[in-house]
C-alpha cells in the first residue's frame, strides 16, 4: 500500500481536540473548570477551535477528554431547557447563536485519555476513531486568527496539503529568546511559505537551535504517525511526544512546515490570554467601540 495515495482522499474529514490538560498555569480559574472552556469576549477558547475546523470543511471533531472535562461536552450538546426558555421568551438572536454551536452536518465524539502521558499519548488516544485517514490536530490553547479578509489558519493547512499530501505543520518565526519555549523545525526550502522538513528540535536553547521557525499548534498529520508514536520510547518528562512521532515520518513519508499567515495567540499563558481577550474584544462587532473608547479614556 502507498501511504500517501491510498489513504482514502486528500480530504480532511476529522479534527483531533487534545484537551485532557490540567491547565494548571490558570489556577484557581481551572480548579473545576476545563482550561478550554476560558472564554475570550464570549466564546471559550475550545469553541473558537472547533469553528475554525468546521470553516475548513471538517465535520466529525473528535475531543481527548479527562476527568472533569464534562463542561466540554456539555458545551457542544443539546441544551433543551435553555432553548425552551429563549424560544419561549422570543429571544431569536441567542436562539439562533446557541443552535450555531453545533450544527446539524456536524458530529462530535468524546474519547478519554486515561493517564497524562503527554501530547502524542493524546493524539493515539484518538486512533480508534480516526482510522486509516489523514485528519488534522488543534490545540486549543492557541487560538489562531487568519489575516484580515483572508482565510483561517487551518483553511490554509487543508488548501496546501490537496497539493502537498503529506503531514504538515504550521510554524512562525519567533524571537531569539523565545526559541527555547517551541519546538523548531528547520529544512529545504519547497515553495512559498513551504519548507521540507529535515530537522526538528524540542525546545533546544537559542544557540543550538537550527532555525527560529516554531511549530505553532495547528497540524494535519497522515494515519502513519500513529505507528510511530506508539513505538516511540517516552521522551523529555516521562510523555510521549507527538513530535517525536513526526519526526520518524521524516524518514518514511516525508513532513512539510507551512508558514502560516495570521496571528497566534499563546492562550496558555496569562499574558497571551490577555492580549488575545483585548484585541479579539476591539474586533468584536457588539463591544468593540464601546471597549476601544474606554481603552482611550484609560491611557489618558
Amino acid at each position: 500500500m502507498n501511504k500517501v495515495t491510498e489513504i482514502n482522499s486528500r480530504e480532511i474529514r476529522k479534527a483531533v481536540f487534545p484537551v485532557a490538560g490540567l491547565g494548571t498555569r490558570f489556577l484557581p480559574a481551572t480548579k473545576a473548570q476545563p482550561k478550554e472552556m476560558l472564554p475570550i469576549v464570549d466564546k471559550p477558547l475550545i469553541q473558537y477551535a472547533v469553528e475554525e475546523a468546521y470553516a475548513a470543511g471538517i465535520r466529525h471533531m473528535i475531543f481527548v477528554t479527562g476527568r472533569n472535562k464534562r463542561a466540554i461536552e456539555d458545551h457542544f450538546d443539546t441544551a433543551y431547557e435553555l432553548e425552551h426558555e429563549l424560544e419561549a421568551g422570543h429571544k431569536d438572536e441567542l436562539l439562533a447563536l446557541v443552535r450555531s454551536m453545533t450544527p446539524s452536518d456536524m458530529d462530535c465524539s468524546y474519547v478519554r485519555q486515561p493517564r497524562s502521558l503527554g501530547l502524542g499519548h493524546a493524539v493515539l488516544c484518538a486512533q480508534p476513531l480516526v482510522g486509516d485517514e489523514p485528519f488534522a490536530v488543534l490545540l486549543a490553547d492557541d487560538l489562531m486568527c487568519g489575516p484580515d479578509g483572508g482565510k483561517p489558519v487551518l483553511t490554509q493547512m487543508v488548501d496546501v496539503f490537496r497539493r502537498i499530501p503529506t503531514s504538515l505543520i504550521a510554524v512562525q518565526e519567533v524571537p531569539a529568546d523565545h526559541v527555547r519555549r517551541y519546538g523548531i523545525v528547520a529544512g529545504e526550502k519547497a515553495g512559498d511559505r513551504i519548507t521540507r522538513v529535515n530537522q526538528m528540535v524540542e525546545k533546544p536553547n537559542a544557540q543550538d537551535a537550527p532555525s527560529r521557525m516554531g511549530v505553532a499548534g495547528r497540524y494535519i498529520l497522515t494515519p502513519g504517525v500513529f505507528e510511530h508514536i506508539r513505538n516511540n520510547p517516552r521522551g523529555a518528562g516521562g510523555e510521549i511526544q507527538l513530535t517525536d512521532g513526526i519526526a520518524k515520518l521524516m524518514a518514511t513519508e516525508g513532513v512539510h512546515a507551512y508558514e502560516y499567515e495570521g496571528k497566534r495567540y499563546d492562550c496558555g499563558s496569562k499574558q497571551g490570554f490577555l492580549e488575545a481577550t483585548v484585541e479579539l474584544a476591539l474586533r468584536h462587532h457588539e463591544v468593540g467601540p464601546g471597549f476601544q473608547q474606554y481603552l482611550k479614556a484609560f491611557a489618558r
